[in-house]
């Protein structure tokens, strides 16, 4: 089984399949670590986010059972995000490290990488609890799939092609508001919300890629460029209040004065190119394209 629902195939068994198969992937990676334990808590927090996209889909169905799951996923993903969110700065100080506009500052910004680096692995030793919360996370896991298993849908055709439609639009207007905030405002939130709601959506041209691969295989290309764009977004404005908070990170004046310099010129160039392909990838009404959205599972489930 893979992330995808089966058109013909019975919703509610498509459902549980899909998110089970999530959570045994990361109960899996968590348990063997094949590339080691960070490697692997980032693959598990991937698990998450998709069953998260998974389970908004189907929110106006079983309200109550995506809140609670939702949470709990959240939770899951947090008790393990310390040494990971660490590790993205690193990943984001050498993404500004690629793109220095002079000898200076290419300079300035290798000792900012390298003083993340140090911040991380001071972090990664600290967490003497890891195993514990791996551990717990295994078992949330496991009681986040007994859930999973008491959830049931109304399978006929049509009441499932409804149930799409309408976690489609929800999708897509929240998106909307989501440009809309950007497009007026360059507050860090207001693209951090874009990212979420972008993310949700290729997630859920996912699920759907069997109902027309082609079209959804491109759109998800593009809305996955769009989120990696607004994830660099989110790491210069995670990496900017933390040099705010203890300015030592980024070196002497001269060096926090080229990192400054370095985050608002991509910064600036990252919203401009973000609004840019959101407003390709978000290009058809939310109506237009659940409606769409309904008569392709009509069609492809006959």
């Amino acid at each position: 089984m893979s992330y995808a629902f089966r058109p013909g195939g019975a919703f509610t068994d498509d459902f549980k399949n899909v998110g089970a198969e999530q959570f045994e992937q990361a109960i899996e990676v968590l348990r063997l670590r094949p590339d080691g334990v960070h490697e692997a808590i980032h693959d598990a927090r991937k698990c998450f986010k998709r069953l998260r996209a998974l389970y908004r889909l189907i929110a106006s169905d079983a309200p109550l059972f995506q809140k609670q799951e939702n949470a709990r996923i959240r939770n899951m993903a947090r008790n393990l995000s310390a040494v990971r969110d660490a590790a993205a700065l690193v990943e984001n100080a050498r993404y500004l490290h690629e793109g220095a506009r002079s000898d200076d500052e290419e300079k300035a910004l290798d000792r900012v990488c390298s003083r993340l680096a140090e911040r991380r692995d001071r972090i990664a030793a600290g967490q003497t609890d890891i195993e514990d919360r791996i551990a717990a996370t295994i078992v949330n896991c496991e009681q986040a799939m007994a859930a999973l298993a008491h959830v049931s849908f109304d399978d006929r055709r049509r009441k499932t092609a409804d149930r799409l439609a309408k976690g489609w639009r929800r999708t897509l207007k929240r998106a909307a508001r989501a440009v809309e905030a950007c497009q007026a405002s360059t507050e860090a939130a207001a693209f951090h919300e874009l990212r979420k709601r972008a993310q949700d959506y290729r997630m859920h041209l996912a699920l759907m890629r069997e109902a027309w691969p082609s079209a959804m295989q491109a759109k998800r290309l593009d809305a996955k460029a769009l989120v990696e764009i607004l994830g660099h977004l989110n790491d210069l404005d995670v990496m900017t209040s933390l040099v705010n908070e203890d300015p030592g990170l980024a070196g002497d004046s001269q060096d926090q004065a080229h990192l400054i310099s370095a985050v608002i010129a991509r910064q600036e160039s990252l919203r401009l190119e973000a609004l840019d392909r959101a407003a390709n990838v978000f290009l058809d009404a939310p109506d237009v394209e659940s409606r769409t959205i309904r008569l392709l599972w009509l069609e492809a489930s006959r």
